[in-house]
């Protein structure tokens, strides 16, 4: 058995536990308000991000789409060479970072807040350039990565798909979301045919 392996998962457990016990539900709850009043005025949601959190972001964008926010992935590098333009005055965009220091990110971030952007930060670091640049900070912050490196992203890019997965359930909630309504945005696979059965 490799000792290399237990070691990770029993520092991964510890990670996870101990940020799972300190995630700021109030700064959720100040993104959702945000993302609900955006919304209320007509305008989207965005969710970018530069190297594994770019990835993240794409299966944000997914999840809060299936779950009754329609969300746009931006990509982190792209929006400063055009792809910007599908940010309007007022959309919200959710940038992921975990040091927030991310030179490609900040040039991003910049030009979404000079076109009237409203930036959710997603950081291990709430005191990064990245969390003062945002309206509210989702803080994903872990003390290890897990692995005897300990710099490959591995718990932190845990902690930030369970902060987001947090938010997409409080959005949820909010707009009262049914099982009628999310087989519409998800009647494929096994998923969808597990909700029409249930229908029958």
């Amino acid at each position: 058995m490799s000792k290399d392996a237990v070691n990770f998962l029993t520092n991964l457990k510890e990670e996870v536990n101990k940020y799972i016990a300190d995630v700021d539900l109030e700064a959720v709850e100040k993104a959702a308000d945000i993302i609900m009043d955006a919304e209320s005025k007509g305008n989207r949601v965005h969710v970018t991000g530069i190297g594994k959190p770019g990835h993240v972001a794409g299966y944000v964008a997914s999840l809060l789409s299936s779950t009754g926010t329609p969300t746009y992935e931006l990509h982190g590098t792209e929006a400063v060479h055009g792809s910007s333009g599908q940010v309007l005055p007022g959309d919200v965009v959710i940038a992921i970072s975990n040091s927030g220091e991310t030179t490609e990110l900040q040039a991003t971030v910049n030009t979404l807040l000079a076109n009237g952007a409203h930036i959710i930060s997603c950081t291990g670091n709430d005191q990064s350039t990245l969390a003062k640049a945002s309206e509210v900070c989702l803080k994903a912050h872990v003390d290890k990565e897990g692995d005897s490196l300990n710099k490959p992203p591995r718990a932190s890019i845990i902690a930030e798909i369970i902060v987001l997965q947090t938010l997409s359930d409080v959005l949820e909630e909010r707009k009262n979301l049914t099982l009628n309504q999310y087989v519409k945005w998800h009647p494929g696979g096994s998923l969808g045919k597990s909700i029409r059965e249930m229908q029958k």
